[in-house]
């Protein structure tokens, strides 16, 4: 997949079959879309184009940007639309001005000038433009003007997997795991940086990788303790110049996110205990795929007590990743 960043500098696309949107978390209902994309594409020896918006278009709309978390980076998005066979990936800056583009200015001054597309693929009831004054209706009549054909995915297809970014969102806060990675299509992931923590867990049995994460944006499941598996991550190329992750050591595991109230009760941190593993991966960068959610936080009488309790957690999480 060729990603491309300028407008300016895109190259001329063979029958280009183009879709738009914000692609969050690439799941069940987007990919969809895109396999109607790749269909389309192959029946006319044409490219799949998708456009897609950074940052997101609600964090330039709204009256409160940081209120939207994200369930991929971009990069993150950029690896799985990867994985889904498209051609080439369009990341188009979103500001002010753009948000501001009737519908007939987003189609002319916008889909047609710098895609020329063959085939506009649209899923039901999808609008665009400012005041989302644009739909399947206006496109076709641009189309007969402009020379362009418009598809819209049927609602009846659509509604099969009836999946949103926002209820995979609100799954993953209210700890509904197994309910949003089968809407995703993918276990739920995160990256961290390993960093020093102040080694508490290896004083009891239980050490633990402290995790920095880079994004603001993503978003960090509700606090508890999870069973998860791990993955080291390699760094990948510059972008401009994309190539999939490189994963190593599929490892096993389990989680804690949240503010530990039997130690202190005062930082959120994400701790992740990795099982039958003793390496020192201070600053490199893991991957954790979120498996089943076991219990929610809770404070304990003491070290003992929370001892004990690991090890039920760590009985139990081998047994349902076995």
């Amino acid at each position: 997949m060729k990603v491309h960043y300028s407008l300016e500098n895109l190259p001329a696309f063979h029958h280009a079959v183009i879709t738009t949107g914000t692609f969050d978390g690439v799941h069940l209902g987007h990919q969809q879309i895109i396999a109607q994309l790749k269909e389309e594409a192959a029946s006319i020896d044409g490219e799949t184009v998708i456009i897609t918006f950074h940052p997101h278009p609600r964090k330039i709309v709204s009256s409160i940007p940081g209120d939207i978390k994200l369930l991929n980076t971009l990069d993150e998005k950029i690896e799985l639309l990867d994985k889904a066979g498209i051609d080439h990936l369009v990341v188009v800056p979103f500001d002010h001005r753009f948000s501001n583009l009737t519908a007939e200015q987003f189609i002319k001054d916008f889909l047609w000038k710098y895609f020329h597309p063959h085939t506009i693929i649209i899923g039901y009831d999808h609008h665009f433009g400012k005041g989302r004054e644009g739909n399947f209706q206006l496109l076709q009549q641009f189309g007969k003007e402009l020379n362009f054909i418009v598809k819209e995915i049927p609602e009846h297809i659509l509604n099969a997997v009836t999946i949103s970014s926002t209820n995979i969102r609100e799954a993953l806060y209210e700890h509904h795991i197994a309910r949003a990675n089968e809407c995703l299509g993918y276990d739920y992931f995160f990256e961290g940086l390993v960093i020093e923590g102040n080694k508490l867990g290896r004083t009891i049995g239980y050490p633990t990788a402290n995790l920095h994460i880079d994004s603001e944006e993503k978003l960090i499941p509700g606090n508890g303790v999870y069973v998860v598996e791990v993955s080291i991550v390699n760094d990948k190329s510059n972008p401009s110049n994309f190539s999939p992750f490189t994963i190593h050591h599929s490892l096993k595991g389990m989680m804690n996110i949240g503010v530990r109230p039997t130690v202190d009760g005062k930082k959120r941190m994400i701790e992740v205990n990795i099982f039958d593993f003793d390496e020192d991966i201070y600053g490199e960068t893991l991957r954790v795929y979120l498996k089943h959610y076991l219990r929610g936080e809770v404070k304990f009488n003491g070290l003992d007590e929370l001892k004990i309790q690991l090890a039920k957690d760590r009985d139990q999480s081998r047994e349902i990743l076995n």
